[in-house]
């Protein structure tokens, strides 16, 4: 299918361009999905979208094709959807890893995916995997497995979709970022019935929540995040959008920690992390970190008490912190 007519409808000129429907921005994504996709034009719809920036009818329209792209989901479905795709070059350590690994233990299944164009630093999602006992699944099956016995998985994107990988990657080529990296954080791959998404511009919580409502999300909970991932800085009040019973919602996370600090003024050696997952180090911003952004993540699930079941979570890791 060619990609002329959705060129068209975003660039035709002043007062005759238009955003495009959802089922036109559906039809598109299949179409830049697609191995005969000619570059150029896949290339001018990204950037024109970015000039006029996109809709959440447009968002949801290339998320449904993307999704549709995947197949079903060989296994159970999670209970949240977790996705990672900020650069986040300025964040420090991706603590909210050990927020996902406390919502798991809360019997709440866990499927974080993404791509982080930083991750070959020391400090990246991909070397801090290791480090606290996960390690990335290498594709969709492997990850229902992980989900099955460890109640979370990480999975990479290019294991997902190469064809989406394909589309991400295109911000080396044009220099910019696109809306596929809000495409990416829509994907929910296995359905989850709540989800939970960071964002580094604060417009596009609004916009992902309004987008979720269209993709029939029942439960999701966006924020300003460190480096654009879902983690909570605890000396700060932060304003929470998105959806409960698939209506939309505002919330917020206030402060918990007195002073002025920034996310990479925790420990930023990745071994910080099994250190304090472990017991071995203590750090009471990097623990207010992990703790009241696992508390979000529960509240979003839809768990009872999130705050105190967080706190528990975190005072009882020891008990299981080599598993």
């Amino acid at each position: 299918m060619t990609l002329a007519p959705f060129v068209q409808i975003l660039g035709r000129g002043q007062g005759r361009a238009r955003s495009m429907t959802r089922a036109e921005a559906e039809a598109a994504m299949t179409a830049m999905l697609a191995d005969d996709a000619a570059p150029e034009a896949v290339g001018a719809i990204l950037m024109l979208m970015r000039m006029k920036g996109e809709t959440a009818a447009e968002i949801a329209g290339f998320a449904t094709a993307a999704r549709a792209a995947l197949g079903d989901w060989p296994g159970p479905r999670p209970a949240l959807d977790w996705p990672s795709y900020a650069a986040g070059r300025t964040r420090g350590l991706p603590w909210f890893l050990l927020s996902a690994k406390l919502v798991a233990r809360a019997g709440v299944p866990v499927l974080l995916h993404g791509w982080n164009s930083h991750q070959s630093d020391a400090a990246s999602l991909r070397a801090a995997l290791p480090v606290i006992g996960l390690r990335p699944a290498g594709g969709p099956a492997q990850a229902a497995a992980q989900l099955a016995g460890d109640a979370i998985a990480y999975l990479p994107l290019e294991r997902l979709s190469p064809g989406i990988m394909r589309l991400l990657r295109l911000r080396d080529t044009l220099g910019l970022r696109s809306c596929v990296n809000t495409v990416c954080r829509m994907l929910n791959p296995a359905g989850a019935p709540a989800a939970v998404q960071g964002v580094f511009h604060p417009p596009y919580r609004e916009l992902q929540a309004d987008a979720g409502a269209l993709l029939g999300l029942d439960r999701l909970s966006v924020l300003k995040g460190g480096g654009g991932e879902f983690e909570h800085h605890p000396a700060k009040d932060i304003a929470l959008f998105g959806l409960r019973d698939g209506r939309p919602w505002t919330g917020a996370a206030p402060q918990q920690l007195e002073g002025h600090r920034r996310l990479a003024d925790a420990p930023c050696d990745p071994r910080a992390l099994g250190a304090i997952w472990r017991g071995e180090l203590q750090d009471p911003f990097a623990e207010a970190i992990v703790i009241s952004t696992a508390a979000l993540a529960l509240n979003a699930a839809g768990c009872a008490a999130p705050d105190e079941t967080a706190r528990a979570l975190w005072s009882e890791r020891t008990r299981y912190a080599a598993a």
